[in-house]
């Protein structure tokens, strides 16, 4: 007979997640790596990540849901990033190729919720998220059994490699537990470190979000620190290297239909001369649109000024002409970067 846990198991495949797990309702083990991350102030300008009240829910899921028993833990592909070096110049990372996962995700995890009541024959009090919930949605994942946390802090599958999004139910009922992913299989391999091209990365299987592309083309609402703009290279929003250079990517899965590539490639200089009309239907139903217009084109105006081409001058002469400061001051440092490099 076919026990509840199998079923539910099932029916998140047959919704699009290749991995789900159970784990209990118990405290992350690791939360001080957590703090002592914030007490360095690695997190940068997230400060919701640092409030009082995200910090104690985030140290015990029975903080969010009072009657959580259990946890069941998925995850669905995304497109693989192209290999290191291949592809256009201007770049996004591949999660973002399709529709926003913030949209997709959670109505099937509702649908999950649903089929388990409908199983147990009455309501269940839940709680569920993908990449929203103030939890440790990694260390949660290694404990239901889908992976270990590797050397560039992505949970990695030996099956599925690391490019899939994590989501996850909290449920007021008892499933029975599975097994923590016992191993590491990063062993001696330090490409990713390696291939960081702002060294972002620490020892302790942490991020330096400061320095990591991806915090500062999406995160960050300011200006990028002039120090770090050359090393961004032409990543305009979010960045794939440490999972392009990662061996186990080779095994990644095929991504979710709803994950298709919906953003034109490759991203056009003149995209700089983008008004936030036109931005906003480009982008309503991409991730991108979370850095809004202003740091889209902020980004943009890095990248440009990055690849050196002096035929971009003009139109970043016309951007440096908008009327968003952050526009504005990025696409000037781009024409000197670009000028100095002529001279």
């Amino acid at each position: 007979m076919i026990t509840l846990e199998q079923a539910v198991k099932e029916k998140a495949r047959q919704l699009g997640f290749i991995l789900a797990g159970v784990t209990s309702s118990e405290a992350p083990a690791h939360f001080n790596i957590f703090e002592e991350w914030l007490s360095q102030n690695k997190h940068g300008t997230m400060q919701y990540l640092a409030e009082e009240r995200s910090r104690i829910r985030r140290a015990d899921p029975k903080q969010i849901l009072p009657e959580c028993k259990s946890i069941l833990v998925l995850a669905m592909p995304y497109h693989s990033p192209l290999p290191l070096g291949e592809g256009p110049g201007v770049r996004v990372a591949s999660y973002t190729l399709g529709d926003d996962y913030h949209d997709i995700i959670p109505p099937r995890l509702r649908e999950i919720v649903e089929f388990i009541e409908e199983q147990v024959g009455h309501p269940i009090p839940n709680r569920y998220y993908t990449d929203t919930g103030p939890i440790l949605e990694r260390e949660l994942a290694q404990r239901a059994g889908l992976g270990w946390i590797g050397k560039n802090s992505m949970l990695i599958n030996p099956q599925a490699g690391s490019t899939f999004f994590l989501a996850e139910i909290l449920l007021g009922i008892e499933l029975e537990p599975d097994a923590p992913f016992p191993t590491d299989h990063c062993g001696t391999c330090t490409r990713c470190l390696a291939a960081c091209p702002t060294q972002c990365i620490l020892p302790d299987r942490t991020l330096d979000a400061r320095r990591c592309i991806s915090y500062l083309t999406i995160e960050l609402k300011d200006d990028i620190p002039e120090e770090v703009r050359e090393k961004m290279g032409e990543w305009i929003f979010g960045c794939d290297i440490c999972q392009q250079v990662c061996p186990w990517n080779r095994f990644a899965q095929p991504a979710c239909a709803a994950f298709e590539p919906k953003i034109p490639l490759p991203v056009l200089t003149s995209d700089l001369l983008l008004s936030s009309v036109e931005f906003n239907q480009r982008f309503k139903k991409s991730p991108v649109k979370r850095a809004k217009r202003r740091g889209y084109l902020r980004n943009l105006s890095v990248a440009v000024g990055n690849r050196g081409n002096e035929n971009d001058l003009p139109l970043l002469e016309q951007a440096a002409q908008d009327e968003e400061p952050l526009v504005k001051t990025h696409a000037q440092w781009a024409i000197n970067k670009i000028r100095s490099e002529l001279k």
